[in-house]
């Protein structure tokens, strides 16, 4: 068994929020999650002590509650998904079968009223999660939702071909792939949802926003892959975590690969910050806070993984700081060695990329027409 690496503190810029009613975010989706049987008891019992509801609440700390409570919902589903069929689950390793089965999931969030899977927990929750899509977003954005869900679902059956390849994949494509099969794209709908606005097409379609949005996918997932490196270091089929790509890719003991996956997050992070500065001047009441919102989902990511027993795992406690720094390990303008992303520095002007030190105030946008 692989020694637990100490995680010291993370840059974070961001300050934290949290709904005020995330208590009760938190029991409704415990509920919700018991009235449509998802997961085996013992996984519920389990996976309703980790805070999925306050991580919801972190990720909309102003938001509507019934849009908040329906992330949350999603949250735990995506888990089921994840944890019953990808990762734990007997098609974590067979990506055909997993493809077809994922298939007829989407089938379900694009018509759900199809005469199929009456019987199964997962497509009956995300009847009613894709139900409550269409009744709390814009047609685009429940349009978007099902987008997304595909793209997620595409990642995590090349995931399982890893896993029945016994592969470690390279950097550049584990980077790519990271933006989807994390379930971070699938989030990001909801961050207008929440906020009762649209953004324009024009500005949700530009190269600069899709840049900004990816960011938040990368900085989220390589935190969560350190975060969780402890617990998935001890399963089986350990391909899938940065920490175990960079050793592959350079060469690097686990405590130099954290070192470098550290770093690789902290130059995106102060990018995401110039980029969300010069966009901030540029754009839309709708952008900036479409950009705030990114932003939190950046701060929810580390403030539950660093407190959620997902990560901390007290049965074999993970070596993680509780804290936070104020100052990156590395805030270089040059792009990252990944072909895949490093487009990104292209949007801003290298004068602008020395990290900030506070994160503009949000303004709220208007309600967007329905």
């Amino acid at each position: 068994m692989r020694p637990a690496l100490a995680v010291p503190p993370i840059y974070a810029p961001i300050p934290p929020a949290v709904h005020p009613n995330h208590a009760e975010i938190d029991a409704r989706t415990a509920a919700w999650a018991d009235a449509f049987n998802i997961g085996t008891p013992e996984w519920r019992s389990r996976l309703v002590t980790q805070d999925i509801g306050v991580f919801a609440a972190r990720i909309l700390p102003e938001g509507q509650e019934e849009v908040v409570s329906l992330l949350s919902d999603f949250v735990i589903w995506l888990f089921g998904v994840d944890d019953g069929y990808c990762e734990e689950g007997n098609l974590g390793d067979k990506p055909g079968e997993l493809a077809a089965a994922l298939n007829r999931l989407l089938r379900i969030a694009q018509n759900p009223e199809a005469p199929m899977l009456t019987d199964d927990p997962l497509a009956e929750g995300l009847r009613d999660l894709t139900l409550r899509v269409s009744r709390c977003g814009t047609a685009l954005q429940a349009g978007r939702w099902v987008d997304t869900l595909r793209e997620y679902f595409f990642a995590v059956v090349w995931e399982a071909e890893h896993r029945a390849t016994g592969r470690v994949p390279g950097l550049n494509d584990y980077a790519l792939m990271r933006l989807y099969d994390g379930a971070t794209s699938v989030v990001q709908p909801f961050l207008e949802m929440g906020y009762g606005f649209e953004l324009q097409s024009h500005e949700r379609d530009s190269k600069a926003v899709r840049a900004a949005s990816e960011m938040c996918s990368f900085i989220t997932t390589w935190d969560n892959d350190i975060y969780s490196h402890h617990k998935e270091s001890r399963g089986t089929n350990y391909y899938l975590n940065v920490i175990r790509v960079l050793e592959h890719e350079y060469v690097l003991s686990p405590d130099q690969a954290l070192i470098r996956a550290i770093a690789q997050r902290d130059r995106v992070m102060c990018l995401f910050l110039s980029l969300r500065a010069k966009l901030d001047d540029e754009g839309s009441p709708q952008m900036r806070q479409y950009l705030s919102n990114l932003a939190s989902f950046i701060r929810a990511t580390q403030d539950w993984s660093v407190s959620s027993l997902r990560y901390t795992t007290p049965d074999d406690p993970a070596a993680l700081s509780s804290h936070f720094s104020d100052q990156p390990t590395d805030y270089s303008s040059d792009p990252l060695d990944i072909p895949s992303i490093s487009w990104w520095w292209d949007l801003v002007p290298a004068s602008r990329t020395a990290p900030l030190q506070q994160p503009r105030a949000p303004r709220r946008p208007r309600r967007a027409p329905q």
